[in-house]
Order: structure tokens, then sequence, then C-alpha cells
């Protein structure tokens, strides 16, 4: 069994690709390669097997030529023996060769999948702006699949039907090498049309491929707000939609299959074209004298097997290049180069960490939208300890300094520091250690309360997972439900209210610790009952730490160390609440707004 770290260095030679231009059947090899000792087991399994079929038509040669009646009871009971013994080999040889590369198209496609979503895992938001979850769901399930089913099965039949087409090729040779010259001839006429409408397939299965992705992409999409789609009755609008993809991929697929039979129709009617042109002229020479009927016999067999193996390969060959299409789609994501990455040499964070943080002349624009600057020259100091609330119009970029913050994003110029080191210069890995993030809408995974709470610390305990419920009280929800901590919350969180994911989410933070809180609007979605419970856990969790907390609900950050005010993507006005009422701006344009209604 190959080592985890020889796995990790294939999935690291890929990620060069785009570099030293990988093609995407040297995709399959990089990923092959771990498993060299089990592929030189499955070849010599095949030669047997091969070598196996291609020495039964010498021993019907010899029976026919010496013939029943001019040789011993005893011979022929020799030559029968032979040719069970022949047929056992056969038999365990092709066990052999079917076990080995069943096992290896299995592991090869974990190893192909594991790659697959480890990269999507390091790639920034600016990927999932371009790419629909649908289409890389279908990239990690179907598109692997194909490959699966190549490499642990088509490859295999199409390696064996390669070995009898060369053995046969070579036998029909030593036993007459005037009619083999004959089938060299025609041979041209065979491989050409297996080259043209190959490719024609390849393409054809890559269109394929892209429609069942843009399938799963809508379905994904419109399943996760099935809700949305029911209350504004667009069922039919829906059905509609998939519908068109799926027809869409049902069309290349057909194109696709009808292409095949068409390159099958054509090899099968050349090939045994061939092999009735050069057995009639066999027969001739029979006739002749010229060869024998036992020497006529084998060529017979060897050309059916040769005309077998070629009509087999004709079809394998439109798999193979449908796998070729499908690894493609799995390199595309494999080769991509995250945005935001690791420098050679990340410089490490000082220990213990104090949480001050600066934002140093950020301007920033979104690439999807990189001619419109979110953020202009914008400067932030804050200290460790602090609390300080960014409040603002909508669109002024208080989101977006969480983004730059959590290191999604890197700022076109400028500089942000967290305890004097420049984010850029860290591991993006080490820089969201800093911080725990408290959104609107908190993420709830699709198992247990307890391990949900874990999310923040895998190494947790479960004391310590208990202590973080209270600390966010959420106990007292937690302890009244039948199986307390162990209890399922559905995709999503569903079988929550919102109030209860928030706290869940607070939990999590607290488990974490990071010395840096960032809360994104974390109770603007919840009732006043409910906002005084979750209020009242946020504030036990910021003790101590460094806090930045961006609300429209002015009435939740009065009680901030600092308010900043933005607007066009610049800080307007900082201070407390009574200071920037005082100064009669937009801070006191938007609080009157807010509580006079």
């Amino acid at each position: 069994m190959v080592k985890k770290k020889n796995i990790h260095k294939n999935i690291s030679i890929v990620e060069d690709a785009p570099i030293r231009k990988v093609r995407e059947i040297n995709l399959l090899w990089v990923f092959l390669l771990p498993y060299k000792w089990t592929i030189v087991k499955a070849m010599i399994a095949l030669i047997i097997a091969a070598a196996s079929t291609l020495a039964i038509p010498q021993a019907i040669r010899q029976i026919i030529d010496l013939g029943f009646t001019s040789v011993s009871i005893d011979l022929i009971n020799l030559y029968f023996i032979a040719l069970l013994g022949v047929a056992v080999v056969l038999a365990l040889a092709t066990f052999a060769r079917y076990y080995l590369v069943t096992w290896l198209g299995e592991r090869v496609v974990t190893d192909i999948r594991r790659a697959v979503f480890n990269k999507v895992l390091t790639l920034s938001p600016v990927f999932f702006e371009k790419n629909r979850s649908g289409d890389i769901l279908s990239r990690l399930n179907t598109d692997t699949t194909v490959i699966q089913s190549v490499v642990g099965s088509s490859a295999s039949v199409a390696l064996r039907n390669l070995l009898t087409l060369v053995g046969g090729l070579i036998m029909m040779l030593v036993t007459n090498w005037l009619l083999t010259g004959y089938v060299f001839l025609l041979l041209p006429f065979i491989v050409a049309p297996l080259i043209l409408l190959g490719r024609r397939v390849r393409g054809l299965s890559r269109t394929s491929q892209d429609r069942l992705a843009d399938a799963s992409a809508t379905a994904n999409e419109t399943i996760g707000a099935v809700q949305t789609v029911q209350s504004y009755t667009q069922e039919k609008f829906e059905d509609t939609k998939y519908k068109g993809f799926v027809e869409t991929a049902f069309d290349a697929a057909i194109e696709r299959t009808r292409m095949r039979a068409i390159l099958t129709f054509l090899i099968i009617l050349m090939v045994f074209g061939a092999v009735d042109l050069v057995l009639w002229l066999g027969a001739r020479d029979v006739i002749a004298g010229n060869i024998t009927g036992g020497e006529l016999t084998a060529f017979v067999i060897y050309a059916v097997l040769v005309a077998g193996a070629m009509g087999a390969l004709s079809e394998v060959y439109g798999e193979l290049q449908r796998a070729a299409g499908a690894a493609g789609r799995c390199l595309e994501i494999i080769a991509t180069e995250p945005e935001i990455k690791a420098p050679k040499n990340p410089i490490i964070f000082p220990t213990p960490s104090t949480g001050a943080l600066e934002f140093q002349n950020v301007t920033f624009a979104y690439p999807s939208r990189s001619s419109e600057n979110v953020l202009e020259n914008f400067c932030l100091n804050v200290k460790g300890g602090e609390t300080v609330a960014i409040v603002g119009t909508s669109g002024a970029g208080k989101t977006t300094v969480f983004q730059l913050l959590q290191r999604f994003y890197d700022p076109k110029f400028g500089k942000i520091t967290i305890d004097g080191v420049s984010l850029s210069d860290a591991n993006p890995m080490d820089v969201r250690k800093h911080l725990g993030v408290v959104s609107q809408e908190s993420m709830i995974f699709a198992t247990s309360i307890s391990e949900n709470i874990k999310y923040g610390n895998q190494d947790a305990t479960s004391e310590m997972i208990a202590i973080a419920a209270k600390a966010a009280r959420a106990d007292e929800f937690i302890d009244r439900l039948p199986e307390g901590m162990d209890t399922f919350l559905g995709e999503r969180g569903t079988r929550l209210s919102g109030g209860q994911r928030q706290r869940i989410a607070i939990a999590r933070a607290v488990l974490q610790n990071a010395q840096i809180l960032l809360l994104d609007e974390a109770t603007s979605a919840l009732d006043s009952e409910n906002e005084k419970l979750v209020q009242a856990a946020l504030e036990k969790l910021m003790q101590n730490k460094t806090t930045l907390v961006v609300a429209h609900r002015l009435a939740t950050v009065q009680k901030a160390d600092r308010i900043v005010v933005m607007d066009s993507g610049r800080i307007v006005e900082s201070g407390d609440h009574e200071e920037l009422i005082s100064k009669q701006g937009l801070y006191a344009h938007l609080a009157g707004l807010q509580f006079s209604t």
C-alpha cells in the first residue's frame, strides 16, 4: 500500500501542470505512478492471458496437421491436457488481471477525488464567483466516475486487446507472411476512421459532461432554495430550465453514441471484410497445396482474434476519449492556482497575540468589478482589546473590511497588519486562526450540536464543548432537547430557530478562542427576545478581545469603545455615540432615522 506522503507528492506534481503543460492523459499517469508495482503485476497477468490465448491456435494447428488417425491416443491425450492447462493459466491470469486493475481504478479515482476536493478547499472566493458549486460537484462525482470506469475496466480491456492485436499479428506473420502482408496493406483503411472519428467522440463527450454539470448546478441551486421556488409558484419554470439542460446533455450524449456506433460499424465492416478477403486468398493456397489446412486454420483463428481486438479497441477508444475529456475537467480544478496563497517564507505571528490590527491606505476592488473601488485609501487602527463598531449605509464597504481581514482577497494598494505582521507576508491559515467570526447567517452543518460547536476546535473535549455552550447561552435550549448535545440538526440547522443557530455559532467562536472577534450583523435577523440572549452571549465572548462589529442597527453598537462611520469606501466620522450625535453628520442622520422610527 502506498504511503500518504506519496499521494500528497503526486498531488503537488499535478499542481505544476500549467507550467509543464501536462496533457489530460498525463494527469492519469501522475496518479497511477505511486502504484507502479500494481501496474507491473497487472501487466504480467495481461501478458500471460494474451500469450495463453495466442497459444491455443498453435495447438489446434498441430492437431489438424498431424491428423487424428496418424498419431497415438497418448499423444492426442497429451495435446488436449496441454490445451486444458492453457485454459487454466488463462483463467488464473484473467482473475489476477481483473482484480488488480479494478483495485487500481478504485484507488486512483479515490486519490483524484481527494486531490480535487483538497484543491477546492484552498481556492479563494474569486474562483467561486466564476464557478457554480453544482459544476464542481459534477467534476468531483460524475467525471471521476468516468475516469474510474476507464482505469478500472476499459483501460484493461484496451490493453488486453492491444496485446492480442500485436501478438496476433506477429503470430499471423510467423504462420504465413504472405497472407499477413495482405492484412498490413488493408490496415491503414481500418485505422484512419478510428483516429478521425475518435476526435469527434472526444469533443462530444466533453460537451455532454459540461451540460450534465450545468444540470447538476441548477438542481443543486433549486433544491437549496426549494421553499422560495414554491413560495413564488415557480416549479414549472425551474422544471423547464432543468429540462433544457438535461435534454441538451441527452442530445450531446446521443450524438456521441451515434458517432461511436458509426465508428464501430466501420471498423467491424472493414476488419471482417479484410479477413474475408485474406481467407479467400488462403483457401486458394490450400487448394493449390502452398499451405496446409492446419496452417490456414491457425491463421484464421489469429485473424479472428485480431479482428475482434480491433473491434473492441474501436469501442474502448471512444471510452478512452470520454475519460480524457473528464480528466481534462478535473485537471482544470487541480491545476488552478489559488488567488490567495502562502508566500514561500511566511512570517510567523508573535505570541501571545495582542489582537492589534491596522489598515494602512488600503484600496480594493472585487475582481469581478475591478474598475469599481469598494475601499479607497482606507485607514483604520484598532488597539488590542478595543471594541470598534463599523456603521454606514449599504455598499459603504463594511463587510469588505472583514473579507480583507480574513484574507479572502488581497488589496490592490496598501497594507493590512495583525500584531504588526502584514497579512500578505503570512500564511492565510495562520491569519484566520487569529480571527473568530460570527455572521448574520452562521453556517450550521448537518451533524450533531456537539460536532457543530467542536468545529471551532477539533481538539476540544466534551467538557470544553459544554463550557462553550454555556458561555454562549446555548445550554438553555440544548438541555431541553431529548438527545442533548447529540441532537442531529439537519441540513443548515433547519431544526433550530435563528437565535439558536446564532448561539451555536457563538459557542463555536468561544471554543476557537481567537484574539480578534469579527461580528458581522450577528443579531440583525433576530427578534427582540433572541437578540437579548445572543447579545448577552456576545458580550461575554468579547471580554478581553479585540472586536470589530458591523451593524446596521445602531442600538447594538452604542456600547462600543469607538464607532467609525463609512461612506463610499472611506471613514468619514469616528468617535463614541454621544460625540457622533453632536457632530450632526452621517451617523446622526442614520441615528435620527432609526431612533425616530
